[in-house]
């Protein structure tokens, strides 16, 4: 499994230029920052939410623009911040901010991962809408905002897929000897997406239960008192993976974790069911996700 003198990369030296990378990342604009401080509050002000926003005019065109796609539920066009926020309630307006904000990054061709332009975007939307859904139907689950950490979760993805490229033929070698690919990818670059995207939602000063779901969206287990959030990403991601949603060379890993299933009190012939219904889910997100 392990790599040949001769192939092995010098993991130290790709690792520091991959958190150079990681440190260069562009921040998050201030808007979002103060949003999600505002979420810690009660009683806020509709206006001191449009003061916020009115800095950054292209944010605000883009959080209209995703306001009005029939996926977030409005029943009629806003053109205003205020009726956005009247219409949807400050914690999903947040979310839409969030989602504005990486929506350009995430539209385009990701190397390393072959992930042609905008596929990151419909799998990171596709894996909030099964997180959702997944909290909708299991109503004995509680837990926080699921749609930011799921729409979040593959971030690491935009620093890493130069790397990946490089060293694609060593990832390649380890996984097809039956080793995950977010664990080869491990293995030679000295970090993983998970990794990488909990570093940068940490420099973006998000939650710690955010970070901790996108770090650990591929192996929850790992964590004795793994929240809710980081579980149903997890599954959510594998839900959609199965349904061909996502990174082709992560969805042989289609397997559900049993210790994951338990948690969730999610029985195995009940698994195959929601992948049925997340199967539906896929077939009508693209139409949800048209702009008017």
């Amino acid at each position: 499994m392990e790599l040949s003198k001769e192939e092995r990369p010098a993991k130290n030296d790709i690792l520091g230029k991959i958190m150079l990378k990681v440190s260069s990342f562009p921040s998050m604009p201030q808007a979002v920052v103060k949003l999600m401080a505002l979420l810690e509050q009660k009683d806020i002000a509709i206006d001191e939410i449009t003061r916020i926003m009115r800095h950054d005019p292209g944010l605000t065109a883009n959080v209209l623009k995703l306001s009005n796609s029939a996926y977030f539920g409005i029943p009629s066009k806003v053109g205003t911040l205020k009726h956005a926020v009247m219409f949807l309630g400050l914690k999903r307006f947040t979310q839409i901010v969030v989602a504005a904000c990486v929506s350009d990054n995430m539209d385009r061709t990701i190397e390393g991962y072959d992930l042609p332009p905008g596929e990151l975007w419909r799998h990171s939307i596709a894996v909030s809408s099964t997180a959702e859904a997944l909290v909708k139907l299991k109503k004995n689950i509680t837990t926080m905002d699921v749609f930011t950490p799921a729409l979040l979760h593959d971030m690491g993805k935009l620093v890493l897929g130069t790397f990946v490229k490089k060293e694609f033929h060593n990832i390649k070698k380890i996984a097809a000897q039956g080793v995950p690919f977010e664990v080869a990818e491990n293995m030679v670059l000295g970090t993983d997406h998970a990794e990488i995207g909990a570093q940068i939602l940490a420099h973006w000063s998000f939650p710690s239960d955010v970070i901790d779901a996108v770090r650990w969206h591929h192996n929850p287990e790992r964590i004795k008192n793994s929240k809710m959030q980081t579980e149903i990403v997890y599954l959510s991601n594998l839900l959609c993976q199965a349904c061909g949603n996502g990174d082709s060379a992560e969805s042989k890993s289609i397997i559900p974790s049993t210790v994951v299933l338990n948690r969730l009190g999610i029985k195995l012939d009940e698994y195959e069911i929601i992948l049925n219904k997340v199967s539906i889910w896929m077939n009508k997100l693209a139409d949800s996700l048209a702009f008017d």
